[in-house]
Order: C-alpha cells, then sequence, then structure tokens
C-alpha cells in the first residue's frame, strides 16, 4: 500500500513571489538598457528592484475573484436603480449637473490612466513594478468603464451627456483635466507615477471622491453612490502602492531625493488647480450640500496632507511648495470658478445659475470673512440682471494659464481684489500664468509647455470650428441658443418641473 503526500498550500507570499519575480529575466541578445530606455533617462537611480513590492501583494487569481464579487454587486444595484425610475430620487435637477461635470472631466480620466499604467509598465526593467502597474491599469479601465454604465442610465433623461468623450477632447474647460493627465503620460515612468500614485491618488484623492460620494448620498443618487463604494478598495490599494512608491524611490538612493521633491511639488500644484472643478461643484452644484470646499480642504489637505508630509520629513521630503497660497485660497477659489462658468455657461455643457437665498445664507456662514464682502455683491447683481432680462454673458474670450488652462480669474493670495498675473519671456515669447505655483511649472520644462493646446488660442487660429460662437458650439456638438447655459431656461428644468409635477426647489423652500 502506497500513500502520497498531498502538494504543500503556496502561502501568499510565495504566490506573490512566483507572479512578481519568476516571470523575470536578465536579456541576453539585446542590452537591459535598451529594452527598457526610460526607466534611467530621468536620473532615478535604482540598486535593487525586488525592494519594490505591492504592499497588499495581490496575485492574479484573488484579483479576478474580488473584482468579479464587485461587478455582479455593482451591477444589481445598476439595474435596480434604472428599473425602479431612480431618476426621480435627486433632490432637483440642478444637481445632474455634477454628474455631468464627473462624467466628462473625472471618467476619461479614468481612462487615461488606464493607458499611463499600461505604458509606465511596460518602461519598468522591475517585475513587481511591471506587476504594479498593470494591476493598477486594470483597475482604472475597470473604473471608467462602471462610471460610465452607471451614468448612461441619466442620459436618457438630461441633456449635456451624450458625447462626453468628444467633449473632453475639445471643450474649453475639459482642457484642464485632459491636459493634466496629458501632460503625466508624456513624462517618464517614474514621474508618471509619483504624479499619479502618490500626489494624486494618495494626496489628493480624497478631494476628488469623497465629494462626489458623499455629494451624491445627500442628493439621493445611489447608483453613483454604489460605483463609488465598487472602486473604494481599489483606490485604497492605489493609495498605498502612491506612499510605498515614493519611499521606495527614496531609499534606492539619496540623488533621487532632489528629483522627487521636484515633482511632488509640480503635481501637488497641477491636482490643486485641477480641483477648483470640483470646489465649485462642492460649494455651487450641489442643491443639498455635504461640507464646504474649505473645511474639506482643511480636513483632507491641511490635517490629513500635513501629517503624511511629516511622516515622510525623515526621507528628507518637506511640505510642497506653494501649499500656503492654497491655503490662502480656500475662501476663494470655488467662488472665483463659478464666476468663470456663469460668464462663459452658453460654451459649456453644464448649466449654471443664481444660488437660492437659503444656499446664499449657507455660503455666507462657510465663508464669513469673504463671500458677503466679495461674492454676494457680484451673484446679486447678477440676479437682478436676469429679472429684468439681460442675463449675462461674456462673449469675449479670455486669457488663459499656460499650464493649468484655467482662465485668468484667480485673486492674488494677500489681495481678493486683485486679478493674479504672472509672465515669462521664453525665445522671445511671452507667457501668461495665473499663479507663482504654474509660472514655476513652466520655467522648470519651457520646451514642454510651449506646445500646450490652448483653447482660446486654437479659435482664434480657426481650428476649433470656425470664428463665431455658434461654430465653434457645433465643432464642441452642442446646440446653440437651446437655453444658453442658463438652468432657469433649460429642457431639464421644464422636464424636471413635469415629471415631478412642479415641485421645484423654490417651492420646496416655500
Amino acid at each position: 500500500m502506497t500513500t502520497s503526500t498531498p502538494a504543500r498550500k503556496l502561502g501568499l507570499k510565495e504566490r506573490y513571489a512566483l507572479l512578481t519575480r519568476d516571470l523575470g529575466w536578465e536579456t541576453s541578445y539585446q542590452p537591459m538598457d535598451k529594452v527598457f530606455p526610460y526607466d534611467r533617462f530621468e536620473g532615478i537611480k535604482v540598486h535593487d528592484w525586488d525592494k519594490w513590492e505591492d504592499p497588499f501583494r495581490l496575485t492574479m487569481d484573488a484579483y479576478w475573484k474580488f473584482q468579479g464579487e464587485k461587478e455582479r454587486k455593482l451591477y444589481a444595484i445598476i439595474d435596480a436603480f434604472a428599473q425602479n425610475n431612480g431618476q426621480f430620487n435627486v433632490t432637483d435637477a440642478r444637481y445632474i449637473n455634477a454628474i455631468k461635470l464627473f462624467l466628462q472631466g473625472v471618467s476619461p480620466l479614468e481612462y487615461a490612466a488606464h493607458r499611463g499604467y499600461a505604458m509606465a509598465g511596460r518602461n519598468f526593467r522591475g517585475v513587481g513594478a511591471r506587476i504594479a502597474c498593470q494591476m493598477q491599469s486594470i483597475d482604472e479601465l475597470r473604473h471608467s468603464q462602471t462610471q460610465i454604465h452607471t451614468i448612461s442610465h441619466y442620459n436618457k433623461y438630461f441633456n449635456g451627456l451624450h458625447d462626453f468623450k468628444h467633449m473632453h477632447d475639445r471643450v474649453w474647460y475639459l482642457s484642464v483635466p485632459k491636459s493634466y493627465f496629458d501632460d503625466a503620460m508624456s513624462a517618464g515612468p517614474f514621474e508618471f507615477v509619483t504624479a499619479i500614485s502618490f500626489s494624486f491618488e494618495y494626496v489628493l484623492t480624497n478631494l476628488l471622491f469623497m465629494p462626489f460620494m458623499s455629494g451624491a448620498a445627500f442628493n439621493g443618487d445611489m447608483a453613483t453612490v454604489t460605483f463609488g463604494f465598487s472602486a473604494q478598495s481599489d483606490e485604497s490599494r492605489h493609495m498605498t502602492l502612491g506612499l510605498e512608491i515614493v519611499k521606495f524611490l527614496l531609499e534606492q538612493d539619496p540623488d533621487n531625493l532632489p528629483i522627487v521633491q521636484k515633482w511632488i511639488d509640480k503635481w501637488f500644484w497641477r491636482g490643486y488647480r485641477l480641483l477648483t472643478l470640483v470646489a465649485m461643484m462642492m460649494d455651487y452644484m450641489l442643491p443639498k450640500r455635504v461640507m464646504s470646499w474649505s473645511e474639506a480642504w482643511e480636513i483632507y489637505f491641511e490635517k490629513n496632507g500635513g501629517a503624511l508630509f511629516q511622516d515622510l520629513a525623515r526621507y528628507g521630503i518637506r511640505m510642497p511648495k506653494y501649499h500656503e497660497q492654497a491655503r490662502k485660497e480656500k475662501d476663494h477659489i470655488s467662488h472665483q470658478a463659478w464666476g468663470i462658468f456663469y460668464n462663459y455657461t452658453h460654451a459649456a455643457a453644464i448649466h449654471t445659475w443664481i444660488p437660492r437665498p437659503d444656499e446664499m445664507a449657507w455660503l455666507s456662514e462657510k465663508y464669513p470673512a469673504s463671500f458677503d464682502r466679495l461674492y454676494r455683491p457680484r451673484l446679486d447683481h447678477w440676479d437682478r440682471e436676469a429679472q429684468d432680462g439681460k442675463r449675462f454673458y461674456n462673449n469675449a474670450l479670455p486669457m488663459l494659464c499656460q499650464i493649468c488652462q484655467i482662465p485668468m480669474a484667480f485673486t492674488e493670495p494677500d489681495d481678493p481684489t486683485r486679478i493674479c498675473m504672472r509672465e515669462t519671456t521664453y525665445h522671445g515669447m511671452k507667457y501668461h500664468f495665473c499663479s507663482d505655483g504654474c509660472k514655476d511649472v513652466f520655467e522648470g520644462e519651457p520646451e514642454k509647455y510651449v506646445q500646450a493646446w490652448l483653447p482660446v488660442h486654437q479659435i482664434f487660429q480657426g481650428n476649433c470650428g470656425g470664428a463665431t460662437v455658434p461654430e465653434v458650439l457645433d465643432w464642441y456638438h452642442l446646440k446653440a441658443g437651446e437655453d444658453n447655459g442658463d438652468f432657469d431656461t433649460s429642457a431639464d428644468r421644464r422636464n424636471w418641473d413635469r415629471w415631478t409635477g412642479g415641485d421645484t426647489p423654490e417651492k420646496q423652500v416655500a
């Protein structure tokens, strides 16, 4: 009689090692530097690639199991939401504009991240890094798909959701998020993962996902909440990996420190400027608000981010440059951004409006040092103009910042009554910036940013369908003259009143 000894079951650490170490090899008929030409040209020095490990030690079999379970739960809830006409459970039709902004500006970034991590993974010679990038690339593709599938339900009932991918590539305000990822994807692989995995995923992602998902919950949009929860475990893994990436680079060689610090400075500022759109959404676009942008900045960056950089101080990393300016601007940027969109809403795929009296009171309470003194008078003036049938639209094209591509409407950090404007000269040409931070980014890599695709410049050059507003809007795939971007005269507002029996926000307040 013979007995067989059962094969020993491999532990998680051993299975992860087989996946991320035994699949690698040294090339023979071509040198490694020729196969992986981009992981050294940034100046980063790596002496031991085996030190790069995913803290979760996730293997492919476990990955597919976890993600499959999440998909089944997510799509069951999405189906139930659609079958029960969940679109009527939101607070009012103004809220849908936050979803429009998310679909137009954030979901395409998830797809860009999918492409970016696939490219970064191809260019790392360390197998652990390649596997980590592959996992995150698949995550980002899944996030893009689930967001599009979830939000597509609203496309049956509301305008502005019909051609988000086309708009992302062309519409003026969407050049802000698009330029951010174009900048990251055209950098080297180490800068890309520092920009996205650390600066955005770890330092700033809570300021993106918390407002949108909590805002969705407060406003009855449980479908959006669900895809947020479905992505949250992935985001937690991405945040942890982002921190580990920076620690890995700093531990490999002391010469990496100034390079990484420069990247952190740059991508903090670029990410902060991108989040201006989120600040505006939080303070103006949610009928039921979660918290103000100022409060969110204090919690998620000043406190949480401050603790993070205290932890990294032992590696020699300091707080990002210009974080003091961001602290000063937290009482202003959302109001200034809403002013920009109110001016140019006739050329946007979202609506704008004057806040209701109770919303004005909320803004006054949350911004006691700035709102009543600086921003309420302007909103009151625009409201009077609209009541007289002279709703204000700015038909002149604004000057744009060469880096963040936002119209130049931000004010001086220490004087909110003066527009902040910086300029520099490069090869005989003048370039303009909204802040010292953007000017600094340009002067670090001027050859890169002189090539920026600025919507206003392109319109003046005749590259956006024509020289008139209707021609540009047609190129955007928007229809001129339907409601000129004002919510109160929009089809969304009329349809909502018809569907809900005229239960408008004004009646609810009364």
